[in-house]
């Protein structure tokens, strides 16, 4: 091998090196920065990039996708003395990667520190009860603080979410106490308000029930008095038809009388549980004497425009004999 061909492959070595360290290609999501003798000149953005050969370099890598940051877990000492632990998740963007490259060192350290003081001092500052129910202020005082102190960095932080909030032991048994002691007071509180919507209901029902009722007397009261009043008026119309019946000298009125009062006599008679003895005529010719006579007395109302005929005198009613029937078993 001459020293041509030596020299040609050494030349050819170097014009690889040369192109290597002269072409840059970027991909997407990142961005490169560029010195010039260890100074900031420009940056490289995604796709292809040239330098100047022997005098520029790429500085910095840097990720310009959204990361996303563990934050430690770390103990806080509440306003009210209680110690709870808190870790949470950060996500950050870099905006401005030659700032995020040369205003800090180790960006993703930087930021997870940050968000721990900041952290401690937002819930430091209130009390247990708070931080377990306001988890979303805790977030938003969180980002408005680390946004505005990352700004110089050329960092955009998007959003801080609390992981988890863990108070301890005594506290939580605490707590698991006080929620039995409410839902136990709560479910007293809902059987009390059934019962009482209950007993409305049922007094409701007996009130409704009640005005039935009295309505209903009301109205067979009301019925009850209009049907005595027609009793009424019909004898007191049989009174005077047979008063007058009396007064034209008419026996059968009279006859009518004695049949009626004698036949609801013997009927009561025999309706007595008491009763023993029943009185019952040897005959009946007595009663069916005063049974014609009150035809004869229809008769004579249907002839009122009519010649009046001579009435028939009835039969004299004999003396009843009495006879001793034995109890009904």
């Amino acid at each position: 091998m001459d020293v041509t061909t030596i020299f040609a492959g050494v030349v050819l070595l170097l014009a690889i090196v040369l192109l290597i360290s002269v072409i840059k290609i970027v991909p997407q999501g990142r961005e490169f920065t560029v010195e010039r003798f260890g100074k900031y000149t420009k940056t490289l953005s995604p796709g292809i990039g040239f330098l100047t050969p022997f005098v520029e370099r790429v500085g910095r890598r840097m990720n310009m996708m959204e990361q996303v940051l563990d934050v430690p877990t770390q103990e806080v000492i509440t306003k009210d003395n209680a110690m709870v632990k808190v870790d949470g998740i950060v996500f950050i963007q870099v905006m401005d990667s030659a700032r995020a490259a040369y205003r800090v060192d180790d960006l993703p350290y930087a930021i997870s520190q940050l968000c721990m003081t900041n952290l401690r001092t937002v819930v430091g500052s209130m009390e247990l009860d708070e931080v377990l129910s306001q988890r979303d202020s805790i977030n938003t005082r969180l980002l408005h603080v680390i946004d505005a102190a990352t700004e110089p960095w050329g960092v955009k932080v998007n959003r801080i979410e609390i992981k988890d909030l863990t108070p301890p032991t005594d506290i939580t048994n605490a707590m698991a106490r006080q929620m039995k002691a409410e839902r136990e007071r709560r479910a007293v509180i809902t059987e009390a308000d059934g019962e009482k919507s209950a007993a409305i209901a049922r007094a409701e029902g007996a009130k409704q029930a009640a005005i039935l009722q009295a309505e209903g007397r009301k109205e067979a009261a009301f019925r009850d008095a209009e049907a005595r009043e027609r009793e009424a008026e019909a004898e007191a119309r049989a009174t005077a038809m047979v008063s007058e019946a009396i007064a034209r000298g008419d026996v059968n009125a009279i006859n009518y009388f004695v049949a009626q009062k004698y036949v609801e006599a013997f009927a009561e008679l025999a309706r007595s549980p008491q009763q023993r003895t029943v009185i019952v005529p040897t005959e009946m010719s007595a009663l069916v004497g005063t049974i014609a006579g009150i035809g004869e007395m229809v008769g004579l109302a249907k002839q009122q425009n009519g010649s009046t005929p001579a009435p028939a005198r009835p039969a004299p009613p004999r003396r009843p004999a009495a006879a001793t029937v034995p109890p009904s078993a």
